[in-house]
């Protein structure tokens, strides 16, 4: 009896949650169906699965709060006209898409610098801090104690010693070695104020209010709303000691001077007004006089509390304008259904698409799935090169060599649906002249996989990839 009960009970929360999957808005086809069939082929563990990762489901009062501070930037925003930058035809879409899903306009009037791939690009964030005299912002997904994190935060305990304000804020679960170790606590000693970003506090009393998995993973260092640096680096060494033997994590980080770096003070200033309430709105309303023309840039920041598209949309707009030539680098490649299909047209309508992976993946899922789209982009005519020496970190596209995206984006869904991301359009040639160039030296340390390489795979290892492939819209 108790059996027949429980059987029946499962059938109709079965039931109940595919309802639930047909009715939500805005879900892609391919993640409804991905949910029904673990749910109905799963029994008890499909249903739980949902429960704790099929839905981004914030706190209300959370989302609204950040409304409400994005709100406020916005109103007090300060733009001079000539700072407007009206792109040539090739790249108005671009700027559209990005505008609509991030909320911001392309500024010219920029100086932006590409940074060395090596330890010794960290020294430049450090120079930076010790000139600060107002204050120093600090936003890191990752934050490792060890000599590149120490450096940072001996740099900022100084800073603040010296009476400069520091605000840092780092991700729980990607910093939680550096909140742990003493250098947080010597941070906040000398006065610099230090927040997370969703803290898992009590999990089971959290759940109830929103996904556990939700992450800022935005790196942005702003100093007196007069130079920034963003990119796809965290704050540690490339010899990343949590996954070593990955290592060597190969990035990319940009100095910025200009206007954008306002846009970029406002992710920072957005996210710390709403994790503690404290209003620095006013420190966006005056801008520093640039040298024009410079560089054209476009900051794109996304979230899950947004609903206006994600940085999914921006790619594809760079994707459909391309006409000779494109080059993604990417460490994780799990795209949605859109993004996968741009690439592979633009690369059947004869542009040449180069993408650039690693070779070896920190996630063993992530990296079975990546592959179990190699066949679809190989046999589209899209070159896969694989990078053997560490592990290939950084987020990059260029296209035709006059638009690029770079930030802390991946090409994954997580990124798309579930992170808090900070990306960079430029438009810039002779910038991204430079970001083809270090992608050249990422091709010239990768081998390129082929077709009948893909097609000689084991029966077990391509049951493999295209399960996790099959899976894809669920990660």
């Amino acid at each position: 009896m108790w059996t027949s009960l429980l059987v029946l009970l499962h059938t109709a929360l079965v039931w109940g949650f595919i309802a639930r999957v047909l009715i939500r808005p805005r879900l892609d086809p391919s993640v409804r169906l991905a949910w029904i069939m673990v749910i109905e082929a799963v029994p008890v563990v499909g249903l739980i699965a949902y429960v704790l990762f099929g839905e981004v489901r914030m706190n209300q009062a959370e989302v609204q709060r950040m409304g409400d501070v994005r709100d406020r930037l916005t109103g007090l925003k300060i733009t001079l006209p000539d700072l407007i930058a009206y792109p040539p035809d090739y790249a108005r879409t671009v700027v559209a898409a990005n505008a609509a899903v991030g909320g911001m306009i392309a500024l010219t009037g920029n100086r932006i610098s590409l940074l060395e791939e090596s330890d010794e690009a960290i020294d430049r964030l450090i120079d930076a801090i010790d000139r600060a005299q107002d204050h120093v912002h600090v936003l890191f997904y990752i934050w490792l104690p060890d000599h590149s994190g120490g450096k940072v935060a001996e740099a900022i305990g100084r800073a603040a010693g010296r009476g400069v304000a520091c605000r840092v804020i780092v991700d729980a679960l990607g910093s939680r070695s550096l909140v742990n170790s003493p250098l947080w606590k010597k941070m906040q000693d000398a006065g610099a104020e230090c927040v997370t970003a969703f803290p898992w506090g009590l999990p089971f009393i959290s759940i109830l209010f929103r996904r556990l998995d939700l992450r800022n993973h935005r790196k942005i260092l702003v100093i007196d709303n007069r130079v920034a640096f963003t990119g796809s680096r965290n704050c540690s060494d490339m010899a990343f000691a949590v996954k070593p033997r990955f290592a060597p994590w190969i990035d990319v980080l940009f100095r910025v001077e200009g206007p954008v770096v306002r846009q970029l003070q406002s992710v920072f200033l957005a996210d710390w007004m709403s994790y503690t309430g404290r209003d620095l709105g006013d420190m966006l309303t005056t801008v520093d006089a640039v040298d024009l023309p410079g560089q054209i840039a476009q900051v794109v920041a996304t979230g899950p509390d947004r609903r206006a598209g994600s940085i999914s949309d921006c790619l594809n707009a760079m994707l459909h304008a391309a006409e000779d030539n494109i080059v993604i680098t990417t460490p994780y490649y799990v795209p949605d259904v859109a993004l996968d299909s741009a690439v592979r047209a633009a690369a059947r309508r004869g542009v040449k698409v180069t993408m650039i992976l690693p070779a070896r993946n920190d996630s063993m899922v992530v990296g079975a799935t990546s592959q179990g789209f190699y066949y679809g982009l190989l046999s589209a005519g899209v070159r896969i090169m694989l990078f053997e020496p560490g592990l290939l970190h950084a987020k990059i596209m260029t296209v035709d060599g006059r638009i690029a995206m770079v930030g802390s984006a991946n090409l994954d869904r997580r990124s798309f649906e579930l992170n808090y991301e900070v990306n960079m359009a430029v438009f810039d040639p002779e910038l991204i002249a430079e970001l083809d160039a270090r992608q050249a030296t990422y091709v010239e340390r990768s081998r390129e996989i082929t077709l009948d390489e893909v097609r000689d795979w084991s029966v077990l290892r391509r049951l493999r990839n295209n399960l996790a492939a099959l899976a894809s819209p669920l990660l």
